[in-house]
């Protein structure tokens, strides 16, 4: 008996231990996905097709034009009529992912293989001159940037990218008085990095990180993953500004979304995680829910577009510290009389940003009624503020700032380009109820955009334009709003819902989204050709510009 005894502790240690193990969400998905991936696409294509039929797809002004071109083999087009037809099992999951390292990067396509001759066949026609070997079971496929490897039940597709390293030289590209940018060339075996993922240990993949097991195992047609670190670390622009602590915003952040395609509308969830500090901030004064009376204010009953926001002032301050910048924003702001903790006593944590009234002036030029409003907190430390945006605006806005009008109580602050509509902000309760709303109140960030009112508003202008209204129709008819909420910090992160409603409420969202790209890929093409008239005109026509009649025949 004292034997038996003696095992227990032995035997309850396993099964904690075990049960520890399994608890741990894990997932199938990033097990040949790098764990330093920076950007991750999963599509759960069995959902997708059974939303979208590829009978559908077909109809697509663009998938047609496709279908037309001549330089597509015959095997090429047996794919396009069936996918079925590259040997890729359609009813598993593909995903895509990018990796970027110090030779650029790589973007790389994976899923699974039905049928391995077809498979091969397929990918000997599409990539041209391309090399076949085998290696360790693998096979292989390589020309030029490109390697399409297989074994018997998946299939990995890795093309070298080397200009994502680009995105360390964006300030050189967009500076027109820099050097030029030099060409990245290709150096990486691509043979032998698609070879390296078949070995890719567990620990170095995504199939244990519990972040990305949350995701895919989300319901969802689509899921992406965002991994900030992995994006900006060794960014020469950042590593630049050494006064400030960029760091602090991208280490250990990732960023999580699910897409779900339903009848009228397309719901996209979103949840962000941060490092250790970002973390404690987010949780410690992030805020709780917009200002239900500052959204009454409002003097327009309908919209073109409102963002409203509540924070804890306190935020802001820990923000500046974190990033490093409290000393220099304090002397900044000390030549204009107001320091850091004057800024954080003013605000009482609530921001409303409406844009409405959306039409002409009397040049005929587009306008809108734009209305900015914060609360207040500390009514002399505002005062601060007031004056040294005054200064500033003599200074700096010269004069574009007598096109701004400001008012305040007790209580808010708004400033517009529309001196009515501030007064009128400012000097009444406010009774404006907008149907939107509710789905927005009880969050800490609130935003919708009316996608129909813009439209309407800016059709007179389209109408110049027979493509431009075209499209314009075609967005009419497909859009309707967006709706954003969330905010919420909940299980170490901060969520997010938006939700794209479309005009049409019974259809699939996905088999819109079809129609509408047919259509819009159609216009593109329209004014391509329109283009390619034009410099034509202009190279044939003669010196006095008539036209060449030889160009219309």
């Amino acid at each position: 008996m004292k034997l038996k005894f003696s095992l227990l502790p032995a035997v309850a240690s396993a099964i904690i231990i075990l049960v520890a193990g399994c608890s741990k969400k894990s997932n199938t998905q990033g097990r040949y996905i790098p764990s330093n991936a920076a950007i991750v696409v999963h599509v759960n294509t069995a959902s997708v097709s059974a939303k979208l039929p590829w009978e559908e797809v077909k109809q697509n002004e663009l998938f047609t034009t496709m279908y037309a071109d001549s330089s597509f083999g015959n095997v090429i087009k047996s794919a396009l009529d069936n996918p079925e037809n590259t040997g890729i099992d359609i009813k598993k999951d593909v995903v895509f992912f990018m990796i970027k390292d110090s030779t650029g990067g790589y973007l790389a396509f994976e899923g699974f293989i039905k049928d391995a001759d077809k498979f091969k066949t397929y990918n000997t026609a599409a990539l041209k001159n391309s090399i076949a070997s085998e290696k360790n079971g693998v096979q292989l496929l390589v020309s030029n940037r490109t390697a399409v490897s297989w074994d018997k039940t998946k299939f990995i597709v890795v093309s070298d990218a080397p200009e994502i390293i680009r995105l360390n030289d964006m300030e050189k590209i967009l500076n027109k008085d820099s050097m030029p940018v030099q060409p990245v060339k290709s150096v990486r075996d691509v043979a032998a990095t698609a070879l390296s993922l078949y070995t890719l240990s567990e620990g170095n993949s995504l199939a244990k990180n519990e972040r990305f097991s949350e995701l895919v195992n989300t319901k969802g047609d689509v899921h992406f993953w965002a991994n900030a670190q992995a994006l900006y670390e060794g960014n020469a622009g950042i590593s630049q500004l050494s006064m400030v602590n960029l760091k602090k915003l991208y280490e250990g952040s990732f960023t999580l979304g699910t897409v779900l395609f339903d009848n009228g509308k397309i719901d996209v969830d979103v949840k962000s995680y941060a490092g250790k500090e970002m973390t404690g901030l987010w949780k410690n004064h992030s805020g709780s829910k917009i200002n239900n009376e500052m959204v009454e204010r409002v003097p327009s009953k309908e919209v073109a577009v409102l963002l409203a926001l509540n924070f804890k002032p306190k935020g802001l301050k820990e923000f500046v510290k974190l990033m490093g910048l409290e000393g220099l924003i304090n002397l900044g702001a000390a030549f204009l009389g107001f320091t850091v903790d004057d800024f954080v006593k003013a605000n009482n944590g609530d921001i409303l940003l409406t844009v409405s009234d959306i039409g002409k002036d009397s040049a005929g030029k587009t306008n809108a009624n734009v209305l900015f409003s914060a609360s207040i907190g500390d009514k002399p430390s505002f005062d601060k503020l007031v004056n040294a945006g005054k200064q500033m605006g003599k200074e700096g806005m010269g004069a574009a700032a007598s096109s701004l009008y400001f008012n305040s109580n007790d209580t808010y602050f708004a400033i517009g380009n529309k001196k009515a509509s501030v007064d009128q902000y400012i000097g009444k309760a406010g009774s404006s109820k907008f149907n939107f709303y509710d789905k927005i109140s009880s969050s800490p960030i609130g935003g919708y955009v009316n996608l129909q009112y813009i439209f309407n508003a800016i059709r007179p202008q389209a109408g110049k334009d027979s493509l431009g209204l075209i499209a314009l129709d075609a967005s009419a008819k497909m859009w309707d709003n967006i709706i954003m909420s969330g905010g919420q910090f909940t299980k170490g992160g901060i969520t997010q819902h938006i939700e794209i409603n479309l005009a049409d409420k019974t259809t699939g969202s996905l088999k819109q989204l079809n129609k509408y790209t047919g259509v819009m890929a159609n216009v593109l093409q329209q004014k391509k050709k329109e283009t390619n008239n034009i410099s034509e005109i202009r190279l044939y026509g003669d010196s006095t510009g008539v036209k060449d009649s030889l160009m219309f025949e």
